[in-house]
């Protein structure tokens, strides 16, 4: 009869306790997360962005009426300030390494004045609440005006160079224009922003990382970036140190989508020497073809040849062999009559992956597996 007894006994004893313990372990994890962030701001003294209450943000946002999008680290609202300007604040969701993906954008960007630069105007951090407050950008990101589909809004040549000019010159400024060198490592098109004259800032600081200016290499313990933008030395070993350079990889992938306004890896193209576009409007460049797209002008084709090959300086494959954002700015700004082909890009080494958890180069991956098939 006591053991019949024992057993529902320790079951119902056992379940509260078992409770206890997880919301314990909840509670120190969150509250070190806290203390963390906090602790942060506390050292910070001179920190210049404001800091709202949790009430604050829901009197700007009219209770998170206007959700602007969605990603995975949040939402972003259209928010509006007692001055009558527009904002727009990112709400982000559940925070993973102890906080410091929100320390990161705000230590990155709370002190940076720049035109090319999206600014950060405030910020709250109360409890398990946690938002951003940006100026408010009117045109959105640039992925809508870049790519040749239905719903995309087209953009003149010129403005899209305009565009690419800006976006070059605000990684810059983040490479040395700062007291410490910011390493951006996410330039793709959602993370390049346009206020209501079309003019870029670099957006999204979630991934960066600051060093001192005179840190030529620096170290990550795993791959940062958007597959398709991520340089090949995240994934490749011996091909050289991870530096500035890999934000001048992803920018060279990121012009020359703008430049030809069509995704550098393709996989349902009709033939297989056009899946991957870098190579292939190298070599038709290399034997003295312009790119053929509608109603271009003459004028037209040489600044889209000017971007095609800053684009295919900035995406060769060893780090050494890309130019500063410095000279990408000469380049774009330059004569296209002076500009020298590069090397042919190459499109993967010969060499074994880095071990970055489950993440294998997309590029290589899919071109290869797309060409074998299309051969068969």
């Amino acid at each position: 009869m006591g053991i019949g007894l024992f057993f529902p006994a320790r079951l119902l004893f056992g379940i509260p306790i078992a409770a206890v313990f997880l919301v314990y372990k909840w509670r120190r994890r969150h509250l070190s997360m806290y203390s963390t962030i906090e602790d942060f701001l506390q050292r910070e003294k001179n920190f210049m962005p404001i800091r709202y209450s949790y009430s604050d943000v829901k009197k700007m946002t009219r209770k998170f009426k206007d959700k602007l999008g969605k990603g995975g680290f949040g939402s972003v609202f259209k928010g509006k300030l007692r001055s009558g300007h527009f904002v727009a604040i990112k709400v982000l969701g559940k925070s993973k390494a102890n906080g410091q993906d929100f320390i990161s954008e705000i230590a990155t960007i709370g002190r940076i004045r720049h035109v090319n630069v999206v600014r950060l105007v405030g910020y709250c951090v109360e409890g398990s609440k946690r938002a951003l407050v940006y100026e408010f950008m009117a045109n959105g990101s640039l992925d809508k005006y870049i790519y040749s589909k239905e719903g995309s809004i087209p953009l003149t040549i010129n403005k899209m160079y305009e565009i690419s000019l800006g976006v070059a010159q605000g990684i810059d400024y983040l490479h040395q224009g700062c007291e410490m060198q910011i390493l951006h490592f996410d330039i793709k098109p959602h993370n390049i922003l346009l206020d209501e004259n079309f003019k870029a800032k670099v957006s999204d600081f979630g991934l960066a990382k600051l060093y001192p200016v005179d840190n030529s290499i620096v170290t990550l313990t795993a791959a940062r970036g958007t597959m398709g933008y991520i340089a090949p030395e995240l994934f490749y070993k011996n091909i050289g140190g991870v530096s500035h350079k890999a934000d001048v990889y992803s920018f060279g992938m990121l012009l020359m989508e703008m430049a030809s306004r069509r995704k550098n890896l393709n996989t349902t193209v009709e033939h297989s020497s056009q899946i991957y576009f870098p190579l292939w409007v190298y070599d038709q460049y290399n034997v003295g073809n312009d790119l053929e797209m509608d109603n271009v002008t003459e004028e037209e084709k040489n600044v889209i040849r000017k971007m095609v090959i800053t684009a295919l300086w900035c995406i060769q494959m060893k780090p050494t062999d890309r130019p500063s954002m410095h000279k990408v700015i000469e380049l774009l700004g330059g004569d296209v009559e002076r500009l020298q082909m590069p090397p042919r890009p190459s499109l993967c080494p010969q060499e074994t992956p880095v071990a970055v958890g489950d993440i294998q180069d997309p590029i290589c991956s899919n071109v290869e597996l797309t060409c074998s098939l299309s051969a068969r």
